[in-house]
C-alpha cells in the first residue's frame, strides 16, 4: 500500500494552522482579522488543495484567551471540521487535533478511521497530552501537575488506539487508566495507521513524541538552537529505531515591498494588539506548558502579538521565500503558515512565494 501523501517525498512541507479558531493565530483587534466560519474554512481548503499545499492543522480549544476579542473564543471542533474538509478536497491532508483527557481512545480510534475513509487515506492525528489548566477546569477535569503522569496517560491512550487499529479480533484492555471489554477496531485507517503529530517541549513530552509521532511540532525562535535541537531529536528517535521529522510554525505577512509588510505588521501587532489576550496566552505558557523554551519566552512576547509565537516571515516574496529556506536549512521538514486573513492573503503567497520555493528545489 502506498505511503500517506504527507509522509511521501522529500519536499519541504507546507500547511496552515489554526484556521478553525477565531482570529487564527493573530490576537489583533482589526476588523480584517480571520473569521473562522465553516464557509471560510471550506473556501480556503479548496484553494490550498488546488495550490498543492500539503496539510491543514487545527487547534483544539475549549475556552478562549480573553481580551477585547476573546482570542480563540470561537473554535470549530476539529474532528467534525476535518471530516467536512476531507470530503470536500482531493489531495490535501487534514489533521484532527485531539486532547487525550477529553476524548476516549475507543471513540477516537473509530472517528479517525471513519474520516480516513472519507478522505481516502488523507487523515492525520495531532495528539495533545494536555497543558492548559483553565481548559481542564472548564471540562471538570484535573490537570496532573507532573508531566510523567500526563504522558503515561497519553501513552496508554495511544497504545489502546493503535491496538484497535491493528487487532484482528475482539480484545479486553486492563490498564492503569483505561479498561475496555470485548472491543475491536472496525473500520480501521486505510493504511493501518495515520500520520501522528505531537507538540512537545518537556523531556517527557519529547520522549513520547520520539516514541510515537511521525512529526514533532516545535517553535523556531533561534535557528542555530533549532539546528542542534532537531539533530538531537532525530538522534533520539533513531536510537529507538524510529524516524521523526520536525515541523514548526510561521506567520506570513507578504507584500510587494518590505515597507508595506512592516506597515501591516505594525498595524496588526502594535497599533491594534489585543494586549490582554497576549498577556493571558504568555502567562499560561509560563505556568503550564513547555512547548516554548521558558528562557526565551519573555524575549518573544512581540511574536505572540504577531502570530502566536510563530517564526516571522515578513517582507517581500523574496524575503519570505528566503525565510522559509532558512527554516529548511536548519533541518525543519516543514512549517505551517498563518495569515491575518488566510483567504485574502494566501493567493499572493501562492502566486509569488511558491514559485520561488520551487525554483529553489525544496517544493
Amino acid at each position: 500500500m502506498t505511503h500517506h501523501p504527507i509522509l511521501s517525498g522529500d519536499r519541504f512541507r507546507l500547511g496552515t494552522f489554526s484556521t478553525n479558531c477565531s482570529s487564527g493565530m493573530t490576537p489583533t483587534k482589526i476588523a480584517e482579522r480571520w473569521v473562522n466560519s465553516w464557509d471560510n474554512n471550506l473556501a480556503l481548503a479548496r484553494m490550498l488543495d488546488a495550490a498543492g499545499i500539503d496539510f491543514m492543522l487545527p487547534i483544539a480549544r475549549w475556552i478562549g484567551y480573553g481580551g477585547e476579542t476573546d482570542f480563540h473564543g470561537g473554535v470549530l471542533e476539529t474532528m467534525t471540521w476535518a471530516a467536512g474538509l476531507l470530503a470536500a478536497t482531493k489531495d490535501i491532508s487534514v489533521f484532527a487535533t485531539i486532547h487525550t483527557a477529553a476524548n476516549h481512545p475507543v471513540v477516537v480510534a473509530k472517528q479517525i478511521a471513519t474520516i480516513d475513509q472519507i478522505g481516502h487515506g488523507r487523515a492525520g492525528l495531532n495528539i495533545v497530552a494536555g497543558w492548559n489548566k483553565p481548559e481542564y477546569e472548564a471540562l471538570g477535569l484535573n490537570l496532573p501537575d507532573d508531566h510523567e503522569t500526563r504522558y503515561a496517560y497519553a501513552q496508554e491512550w495511544f497504545d489502546l488506539v493503535r491496538k484497535l487499529w491493528t487487532a484482528e479480533t475482539h480484545f479486553d484492555w486492563e490498564g492503569r487508566f483505561f479498561k475496555a471489554r470485548k472491543v475491536k477496531g472496525d473500520p480501521r485507517p486505510q493504511r493501518g495507521t495515520v500520520p501522528i503529530l505531537n507538540a512537545a517541549g518537556s523531556p517527557q513530552g519529547r520522549g513520547f513524541a520520539t516514541d510515537n509521532a511521525d512529526f514533532l511540532f516545535t517553535p523556531a525562535i533561534d535557528l542555530d538552537r533549532s539546528k542542534t535541537e532537531i539533530a538531537d531529536l532525530k538522534a533520539q528517535a533513531q536510537a529507538k529505531g524510529r524516524k521523526v521529522d520536525v515541523l514548526t510554525f510561521s506567520h506570513v505577512i507578504c507584500r510587494p515591498t518590505e515597507a508595506e509588510a512592516q506597515e501591516f505588521l505594525h498595524y496588526t501587532a502594535v497599533e491594534n494588539c489585543d494586549h490582554a489576550a497576549v498577556d493571558n496566552l504568555v502567562n499560561l505558557q509560563f505556568a503550564h506548558a513547555h512547548s516554548f523554551p521558558h528562557d526565551l519566552l519573555a524575549q518573544i512576547k512581540h511574536l505572540f502579538a504577531m502570530g502566536h509565537g510563530g517564526y516571522p516571515l515578513v517582507g517581500t516574496p523574496d524575503q519570505v521565500a528566503a525565510g522559509i529556506l532558512r527554516l529548511h536549512g536548519a533541518g525543519f521538514a516543514g512549517t505551517t503558515l498563518s495569515f491575518v486573513d488566510y483567504l485574502a492573503e494566501f493567493p499572493y503567497f501562492r502566486d509569488e512565494v511558491l514559485p520561488r520555493l520551487e525554483r529553489a528545489g525544496i517544493r
